[in-house]
């Protein structure tokens, strides 16, 4: 998708720049550098490979909260 198509907003915005360094990160440790900018030239096997990688750690992440007796979700209402 191009740059000014982007329709995924983060629920927490003030979270946007964690989210990036996490991604970039994931993406270093999968061998994949530079990756930021501009996409379209990376194939989407790649690009699937670092976010399925984010998926697996945030999903962890929440299952090791869980076990330690603490809550997933939205602790405010709106």
């Amino acid at each position: 998708m191009a740059e000014g198509q982007k329709t995924n907003q983060p629920v927490v915005p003030q979270a946007s720049q964690a989210l990036e360094q996490f991604k970039q990160q994931v993406a270093s440790e999968l061998g994949i550098t530079n990756y930021s900018g501009y996409l379209g030239d990376v194939p989407s096997r790649l690009n699937g490979a670092v976010g399925g990688n984010m998926v697996r750690r945030m999903i962890a992440l929440a299952e090791q909260n869980l076990a330690q007796g603490g809550t997933i979700g939205r602790t405010t209402t709106r």
